[in-house]
């Protein structure tokens, strides 16, 4: 596995070592102790989820604030999305910033977002099934965001606007100047 840092502090992207053959292929999704050994954290994931969207369905950008705070390890088992990260830590060193990534069925790329950072992810294929793993319990009562068309923040998310798929709720979310973290 290789362990890539970004420009966020504390996340990652990580790319399998991939085995193929004329019956398939086969990779490691994920190994602890690998995992801590290069990245120096140490997560105990606790619940996956999983979701499908058609092409244009942008979810995001979400956070869980306080207690329930949660790190994330995602992938994509099936089709084609622009994956977004922004670290929202007032103390950290990169605060504001924003990464972005390309995950898909074909490249097999995972990203490990830290506590303390907003995430969303636009799909570009006709469906992609997202999955991903938190360290932490989903909690309706601390879940925010950011709009996810803030000026401040610069992401391109690459399909016109007039093809984006969004939630009445995301449509409603606070621009990145207006967050209230506890």
């Amino acid at each position: 596995m290789k362990i890539s840092k970004t420009n966020i502090k504390d996340c990652y992207e990580l790319e399998p070592n991939v085995f193929t053959d004329q019956r398939g292929y086969f990779f490691e999704s994920f190994n602890q102790r690998k995992f801590e050994e290069l990245t120096g954290l140490a997560i105990n994931f606790i619940q996956d989820n999983q979701s499908l969207s058609s092409k244009g369905v942008l979810r995001g950008l979400h956070y869980q604030k306080g207690d329930s705070a949660q790190a994330k390890l995602v992938r994509v088992l099936q089709g084609k999305v622009m994956d977004v990260t922004v670290d929202i830590r007032k103390d950290s060193p990169s605060y504001g910033e924003v990464f972005t990534t390309i995950l898909s069925d074909n490249n097999n790329k995972q990203v490990f977002i830290p506590r303390g950072c907003a995430h969303g992810f636009i799909t570009l294929s006709d469906t992609a099934i997202f999955f991903y793993k938190c360290d932490n319990y989903y909690d309706s009562k601390a879940e925010s965001g950011i709009i996810y068309n803030d000026l401040s923040l610069k992401i391109d998310w690459i399909l016109p606007e007039d093809e984006l798929i969004i939630s009445e709720k995301d449509l409603v979310l606070p621009k990145f100047k207006d967050l209230i973290i506890h």
